[in-house]
């Protein structure tokens, strides 16, 4: 399957799961909801500070992506080393700022910028950035 193919599969899709690398060394899976971002060459994912994963990449930052085709004949799996930003502190940070770009691009406008700010502080959310260094996977 040729790259473009791949990268074509991550734009169409939302949902995928994300490895990390527990303590003892074996994986944590999360499924979770996801942006690629083709012009950076980027999965953007909004997480949770204190949730497992990201003490994970906080400890390790190796993740690895994992995207099924709609029909599960195929997936995509993408490698990359973990950018996080810090917590979301008060809702003008850059943080906050980000996480607002990622739902716009994610899912358009939200009915309560203020709301959405407010919510993003209490749940003390990050913005988890996995640049793309490998990508594979097959379409049957």
């Amino acid at each position: 399957m040729t790259d473009s193919a791949l990268y074509a599969i991550l734009a169409r899709r939302n949902f995928g799961t994300l490895a990390t690398i527990k303590r003892d060394g074996r994986p944590q899976l999360s499924t979770v909801n996801y942006l690629y971002d083709a012009d950076a060459g980027a999965i953007l994912i909004s997480i949770t500070a204190p949730r497992a994963k990201t003490k994970n990449l906080q400890r390790d930052p190796r993740a690895t992506f994992h995207v099924s085709t709609e029909s599960g004949d195929g997936y995509v799996v993408v490698e990359g080393t973990a950018v996080l930003t810090p917590t979301a502190a008060s809702r003008n940070d850059a943080t906050v700022d980000a996480l607002v770009d990622h739902y716009r691009r994610a899912r358009g406008e939200h009915p309560d910028w203020d709301e959405f700010r407010d919510a993003m502080v209490a749940d003390q959310r990050v913005l988890l950035t996995i640049p793309i260094e490998r990508v594979y996977g097959i379409q049957m």
